[in-house]
């Protein structure tokens, strides 16, 4: 598609969502489709006939499924939003890809490398959009310190900690978080979002040259399921970023530190869950030119639900005026893989190459 080509006949018709997973997060998602202005949900997929039900007295006017091959057959349908359990990703966005949809895909992208190259391949062979969903590029704070880097308000980044203290993952439909198989590994559930974080804030480094990881799990018999977990990441230029995460606390605080040559910002955010409406943050910037520690917290809310809805309004605005996405197949597919080099690090106790990864 040519740059700034409109993808849908006029920019005033709405941009028409199929959702495939109707779960917890999928009826967040579905909520975060009905308050973006310019989308509606013409079509849900789910897996269970009583979600299918609530689907059904949620959206009246939507066709619904058991199905999702017959979601993404449809003509009605501009952007399939995934939001199914990560090992079906591959299957379910390259279907509808090759249907010709456009694809919101939630992350991690996908559980392999090979199955990330195949959705992107299925993409730029039926030129369509691929968007995945880190939509902590998208928070008013977590975006805020990208922009003040890219501004160079702390000069040349040196050094990036992202760290997160929480409770245990919720179990997911069926337990398939708790299932390594299903899930690929941990470290693709949650630290996929700081890794992508991580490589976005230190993005004038380079590219990430090598992970080193450690993680123990608090769960007797299930050393796979990582509780604890901490990795380094070197990049080209000598700069690095610790990432790091553990799910054997309470609430949900989650922070951000970058230090460069000439300065240095602290973000905060904490809540009593990860979805909360009403959570505490705060972003605190050093400029050491002029030796003051500024205030910048952003006066608009910030939290994945409401992040989620400016992800919609981008998706909205990719399709309407072929606006850019905030996080592309190949940012999803170098987020998996910083994982997967992670987790091969904690299982072979060695630092790990990015080139042998990809």
């Amino acid at each position: 598609m040519d740059e700034g080509e409109s993808l849908v006949n006029t920019a005033h018709e709405p941009v028409r969502f199929g959702l495939v997973g109707f779960g917890a997060w999928g009826n967040c998602h579905a909520g975060a489709i009905t308050a973006t202005d310019g989308a509606v949900v013409s079509a849900v997929a789910a897996k269970s006939q009583a979600s299918c039900d609530s689907a059904s007295s949620q959206f009246p006017d939507a066709f619904v499924t058991a199905d999702y091959r017959e979601l993404v057959k449809r003509e009605d349908i501009d952007v399939v939003d995934v939001v199914v359990p990560s090992f079906l990703h591959r299957e379910v966005a390259i279907a509808a890809l090759e249907a010709g949809k456009h694809v919101l895909l939630e992350k991690p992208m996908a559980i392999t490398l090979e199955d990330c190259n195949a959705i992107v391949d299925a993409a730029k062979a039926n030129d369509r959009l691929l968007s995945v969903g880190h939509e902590l590029r998208l928070s008013s704070m977590w975006k805020k310190v990208r922009d003040l880097i890219q501004e160079g308000f702390i000069g040349e980044p040196q050094y990036c900690l992202v760290e997160l203290s929480r409770k245990p993952y919720r179990h997911g439909a069926d337990g398939w978080r708790f299932d390594i198989e299903r899930v690929g590994n941990w470290i693709l559930e949650e630290p996929i979002h700081f890794f992508d974080l991580a490589r976005w804030y230190l993005e004038k480094a380079g590219n990430p040259t090598s992970v080193f990881a450690r993680a123990n799990s608090r769960q007797s018999g299930h050393p796979e399921l990582q509780d604890n977990f901490s990795a380094i990441m070197n990049f080209e230029s000598g700069a690095y970023a610790v990432v790091t995460q553990t799910l054997s606390a309470f609430e949900h605080h989650q922070a951000a530190k970058v230090s460069g040559t000439g300065g240095a910002i602290w973000a905060r955010w904490s809540g009593a869950q990860d979805r909360t409406l009403h959570p505490e943050f705060q972003l605190k910037v050093y400029n050491a030119e002029q030796d003051e520690v500024l205030d910048l917290t952003p006066e608009k809310i910030t939290g994945e639900v409401f992040e989620l809805q400016d992800q919609m309004a981008m998706m909205v605005n990719a399709v309407r005026r072929g606006e850019p996405l905030h996080a592309t197949g190949e940012d999803g597919r170098w987020s998996v893989a910083m994982c997967i080099a992670a987790q091969q690090s904690v299982d072979t106790g060695m630092p790990v190459p990015m080139e042998e990864i990809l």
